[in-house]
């Protein structure tokens, strides 16, 4: 998976405020932005976002 995918999707749920909106947004299924966000936290090493079932706000980590 490309880095520059996982970080323009990342930009845009913080942007959007929601993995849906997100999606809708870069063309894709909502669960691909899951993905996308998931690999990039992995490969970072923190989490950037705290997500609950109806709200995403970025972490500490993920506002630097």
């Amino acid at each position: 998976m490309s880095e520059l995918k996982q970080l323009e999707t990342f930009v845009a749920v913080v942007g959007l405020g929601s993995l849906s909106a997100a999606a809708r947004q870069l063309g894709v299924v909502p669960a691909m932005v899951g993905r996308r966000l998931d690999a990039l936290e992995e490969r970072l090493g923190v989490r950037l976002l705290a997500r609950t079932t109806r709200s995403v706000a970025p972490t500490q980590e993920g506002e630097a």
